[in-house]
């Protein structure tokens, strides 16, 4: 099996800067399953700490058919999203071994280094501020991990906004920058897309004072404008559950008749 990670680990270590910050988001995104010293109690749990020469490990996994290589038993997991893996590991000189004694690709000593990263990116907050457009321009300078940050991120976005559009922008103060317009946003969800949109900068290589997130309605005078200059990103529609079937009239089937009493 190869798995997402697996992907972005092998494009990590055959590029440079931008799919390491690439490799790190999706972690913190994914789900691992983590090995514990016993079966969790409610919402306490006890990760297993293994002792090496360069420190304590704890380790995780990608699938949980990888955790099952450990022992023929079932093991005692926690499945945590790596954010929550790397928060609480996170200045406790703890390193995590990914996926190991799998051969996964993806198969990694993450450094304590490692885990503090991830942490302080999670940690950006987004900053308010109130600024007039005098135009919109063009995006111009910006790097393609940006491009997949957003993508990436606005996936997970379903049904809480129409779409997004990346322009230039021009301030009536002088300031020149890119403006994220996020459109038709479910009014309790704009802080958590802030919030998104801001760690997504952070694993693109992007300063968090070059684009600006706002949010906006569809029908805005400012809306032709900005189509015109910017690229949309379409955040997907919710997954809508199929109506159950009404039930078939006895006898409509020719395979099953109606029985008689």
């Amino acid at each position: 099996m190869q798995t997402a990670l697996d992907q972005a680990h092998a494009a990590m270590r055959a590029g440079g800067e931008a799919e390491a910050l690439a490799f790190y988001r999706l972690l913190a995104d994914v789900p691992l399953f983590l090995l514990l010293e016993r079966e969790a109690e409610g919402e306490r749990i006890q990760p297993r700490v293994f002792d090496l020469e360069d420190g304590p490990v704890l380790l995780a996994f990608d699938a949980e058919e990888r955790l099952a290589v450990l022992g023929d038993a079932p093991l005692p997991y926690a499945a945590l999203p790596g954010r929550i893996v790397a928060q609480h590991l996170a200045g406790q000189g703890v390193s995590l071994g990914l996926n190991f004694g799998t051969g996964a690709p993806s198969e990694v000593m993450l450094p304590p280094e490692a885990m503090g990263f991830i942490a302080e990116r999670l940690g950006a907050d987004p900053q308010a501020m109130e600024a007039k457009v005098e135009a919109f321009v063009p995006p111009q300078g910006l790097p393609p991990a940006l491009d997949d940050a957003l993508r990436f991120t606005l996936s997970g976005a379903a049904g809480l906004a129409r779409a997004a559009v990346l322009a230039g922008v021009r301030y009536e103060c002088g300031r020149r920058g890119h403006v994220l317009a996020i459109l038709d946003a479910v009014p309790e969800a704009e802080a958590p897309l802030a919030r998104a949109m801001a760690e997504a900068l952070a694993f693109s290589g992007v300063d968090a004072a070059e684009l600006d997130v706002t949010f906006m309605a569809s029908d805005a005078a400012a809306v032709p404008a900005l189509l015109r200059a910017g690229l949309v990103f379409d955040v997907p529609l919710p997954e809508v559950a199929p109506e159950p079937a009404a039930p078939a009239a006895p006898g409509s089937d020719p395979l099953k008749p109606p029985r008689l009493r």
